[in-house]
């Protein structure tokens, strides 16, 4: 097994400001190995045609392998069918299709969690005000954890939804989903799960987490943008009316009633996003190539060589739990008395590009006292040499702006 998998990755081998670029940004979006963008120049030269509406065997090859992709992706997730596999374009696509379907009423709860995206927010404010449901969200506890004794509270039996995050974006942890999974059972609700963060770092069982809907990207785990994953139990999905009408997702049209195909193909109207389907398999080949095992080591030597060098420079705070982060990949921290923005923009300078903001988890962001964060995410094809050049990179951001003011 290779130690080192960046020179799958051609474009961390440019330079960036006249440094050679280390990318720290995958929580955001990851790179594509050569071998993804080799699979999908391939299917674009060879089986270029649409998928489940031609006879000819150019048309029965490209929905074989689209097919296929999708068998793939359910045995990767531990999933029961197939069929239970929808395609999207993304974790934000299927999170909304959700929260468009699921049948709740006036008076329901949903409840979410301070950790999530916007993502996993705005989609269920907005049935919450259209239907008159409630919005209710389980705290987090000193130590950046779930505070369970707060879910236990919150999750009753007037809650219709709960939708939590698997990793937290921000702070990297690790939400104890399967004891959510319990309480909302218990309590007569479905559980959904975003997944865009955990799907890339950790094996993940959807029959052992006991979830009913997960949601993911494919541009998060090595492959392209506008591809993503909603699965969901099948019982529960054929209970589910499509949001989306045309082509190819009905079975008989007439002029005042139209019947649609059987679940997944019910979700997916029009001309599906092929390429990113034929990439998303190529990019679990790749993940399943390295190995879980590989992974996490990698993630766990990174984080903690970064975070034992980050607690030597004095005035950095760091937002998380330390055995998450490893986990993960995922470090978010400020400098005292310097903006978030002007730390990336000084590590920029340096060839090393983090992120800066809010995350797209402004309700976090005041949870934790702050307006904005900047975030280092490792991800497998990181190295040592990242980490050193990270930090050093910081230590010089921190002498430049102290030097400045003083």
């Amino acid at each position: 097994m290779r130690d080192n998998f960046a020179t799958d990755f051609p474009l961390l081998k440019q330079m960036v400001n006249h440094e050679y670029l280390v990318y720290l940004d995958s929580a955001a979006t990851s790179q594509m190995p050569e071998q993804v963008m080799t699979a999908i120049t391939d299917f674009k030269q060879t089986d270029n045609a649409n998928v489940h509406r031609g006879v000819y065997t150019l048309a029965q090859r490209a929905t074989e392998r689209y097919e296929g992709v999708r068998k793939q992706v359910a045995a990767w997730i531990g999933a029961s069918d197939a069929r239970e596999i929808v395609f999207t374009k993304g974790t934000t696509e299927g999170l909304n299709w959700l929260a468009r379907s699921l049948k709740i009423h006036q008076g329901d709860k949903i409840v979410l969690t301070m950790m999530e995206h916007h993502s996993n927010i705005v989609p269920w404010q907005q049935v919450a005000h259209r239907l008159g449901a409630e919005l209710e969200y389980i705290e987090m506890t000193p130590d950046f954890r779930l505070d369970m004794a707060d879910a236990q509270h919150k999750i009753d039996g007037r809650t219709a939804v709960v939708a939590t995050t698997l990793v937290s974006n921000v702070l990297g942890t690790v939400t104890p989903v399967r004891e959510l999974a319990h309480l909302a059972h218990r309590n007569g609700a479905v559980i959904v799960a975003d997944g865009a963060q955990a799907v890339p770092h950790m094996p993940i069982d959807v029959k052992q987490l006991e979830l009913d809907y997960l949601t993911f990207s494919g541009h998060k785990m090595l492959g392209p943008n506008g591809i993503g994953v909603l699965w969901g139990k099948k019982a529960l999905l054929d209970d589910l009316d499509p949001v989306e009408f045309g082509g190819e997702m009905i079975s008989e049209v007439g002029l005042d009633e139209t019947t649609f195909k059987p679940t997944p193909w019910k979700f997916e109207a029009g001309t599906q996003n092929i390429t990113g389907v034929i990439g998303l398999g190529a990019a679990i080949d790749y993940l399943q190539m390295v190995g879980w095992e590989q992974i996490q080591q990698n993630n766990q030597q990174l984080v903690q060589q970064a975070l034992s060098a980050m607690a030597k420079i004095p005035g950095l705070e760091i937002y998380g739990k330390p055995t998450d982060m490893a986990q993960t990949g995922i470090i978010s921290f400020n400098l005292a008395g310097i903006h978030p923005h002007d730390v990336a923009t000084a590590l920029d300078m340096q060839g090393i590009a983090v992120r800066a903001g809010h995350h797209c988890a402004q309700p976090l962001m005041k949870a934790l006292g702050v307006p904005a964060t900047c975030r280092a995410s490792f991800y497998l094809y990181n190295t040592t040499t990242d980490v050193t050049r990270f930090v050093d990179a910081l230590v010089a951001t921190k002498e430049f702006f102290t030097n400045g003011i003083s």
